[in-house]
């Protein structure tokens, strides 16, 4: 599990405010573990390499034929969340961006709620199910969707922290 976050200073003709020189674009890094039912899925170690191949086939390229789909499935984590990176590790581990404070309350949230198993179990079905081999189509079911509580404060800190900050920036430059 990883909480990370990242702050990055963007050169004043990317700013949103044309008296301010600098723009400052923050996002925090959410790592989320999937592990997948094993009497339901007949291989797994097979299949999260399915899924982390088909994920990096489509995920990096716009055009790909399964890409509206893709999005579809996706959508519900809203415009300022996104799922860039799943990798195999002892599950499968994926990251995610917020990038604002109600996006990462909102991801929360659908983590709380099952929400966020539901949309991570359709795009693993569909990412298993999309592949050359034996055509098989069988759900691919989450047994346990971990992300704890205490990345889930320190993302929270982060930006209660941050906004102070920026607050205080704005008003003594």
């Amino acid at each position: 599990m990883l909480a990370f976050l990242l702050a990055s200073v963007i050169p004043t003709s990317f700013a949103l405010d044309e008296n301010c020189r600098y723009c400052l674009c923050v996002l925090v890094v959410v790592g989320v573990d999937a592990e997948l039912e094993e009497p339901l899925v007949p291989d797994v170690a097979r299949t999260e390499d399915v899924i982390v191949s088909q994920w990096r086939d489509v995920s990096v390229d716009e055009k790909h034929r399964l890409r509206e789909r893709f999005d579809e499935i996706l959508r519900p984590l809203g415009l300022q969340t996104r799922l860039f990176v799943v990798e195999r590790a002892n599950s499968l581990a994926l990251f995610f961006l917020c990038m604002t404070l109600s996006a990462l309350m909102s991801l929360r949230d659908q983590w709380r709620t099952g929400q966020l198993r539901d949309i991570v179990e359709s795009l693993f079905t569909f990412l298993a199910s999309n592949t050359d081999d034996d055509g098989d189509t069988s759900e691919v079911d989450v047994k346990r969707l971990t992300w704890p509580l205490a990345d889930y404060e320190r993302c929270l800190t982060f930006f209660s922290s941050l906004q102070g900050n920026i607050f205080l920036a704005s008003i003594f430059r």
